[in-house]
């Protein structure tokens, strides 16, 4: 009886194991920031991703024009093997827009609190679409570049209300001290054609959002066909810092869906 029990157990093993490797795997996540922010906004977002067993990048965005920013991160996602789901967060929308057209191994995109721009569209001007932002007056006089154009900060007093309003004032003002300049050129650089309308998308952003006003993020899901938009009510700018969890839920469904 027991060799009957033992040899049933083995064939139960054998018919498991090729249906457990047959499980595809598991996307890789790659976050890209936007400007005034750094891959370290991303933090909370991967701890919870690498809990649930995702690979994760955090890539480099380096903030000087959405064509070029784009072909960096179109780099990071050529090199991985497998599907991608990309993620971005405010400028870092616009590039992954851009970044993910022609990548067949881009399986979703997530636009965290983020620009999905329609080809010839601007960050600034999307900014502007709708009224409420309030990042213009909160800006610091540009920097000048010795190779040309300008950098723009936002000033360091003014960025906790502005950028990170939900988040601990003492983690706001580190941020505030670390942010990462964009080039001023780039939030007027317009896009190309998007990967939003061939590939699905997902949208999440805070309902009090002083950079980017709730009812652009509303009007950009809408025409992305957005898979699901989630609004959290009273998240600022910074979303992924504030609500780690409801960002990367909302990853996490993108990365599962067929």
């Amino acid at each position: 009886m027991n060799r009957l029990i033992a040899g049933g157990l083995v064939l139960a093993a054998q018919l498991v194991a090729p249906m457990a490797q047959a499980q595809p795997a598991k996307p890789t996540v790659v976050l890209v920031h936007g400007a005034f922010a750094d891959s370290s906004s991303w933090n909370g977002v991967i701890a919870i991703l690498e809990r649930d067993g995702y690979k994760v990048v955090a890539a480099a965005n380096p903030l000087r024009g959405v064509r070029a920013d784009a072909d960096a991160v179109a780099g990071v996602v050529k090199s991985i093997e497998g599907p991608v789901v990309l993620v971005g967060h405010s400028y870092g929308g616009s590039v992954i827009s851009a970044a993910a057209e022609g990548r067949p191994n881009v399986k979703a995109l997530v636009y965290v609190a983020a620009f999905a721009p329609e080809a010839g569209e601007t960050a600034l001007g999307l900014t502007g679409k709708f009224p409420g932002s309030t990042l213009g007056g909160a800006l610091a006089p540009p920097v000048k570049l010795t190779s040309g154009g300008n950098d723009l900060y936002i000033q360091q007093p003014r960025f906790p209300q502005q950028f990170a309003a939900d988040v601990p004032v003492a983690q706001a003002r580190l941020m505030a001290a670390g942010q990462r300049p964009v080039a001023e050129a780039a939030l007027s650089e317009a896009s190309t054609a998007p990967a939003w309308k061939s590939v699905p998308s997902w949208f999440i952003y805070g309902s009090k959002d002083r950079n980017i006003p709730a009812a652009a993020m509303s009007f950009m899901a809408e025409r992305a066909t957005s898979r699901q938009t989630v609004e959290v009510k009273g998240a600022s700018h910074v979303v992924m810092v504030s609500h780690a969890p409801a960002v990367a839920t909302l990853i996490e469904k993108a990365a599962t869906s067929q």
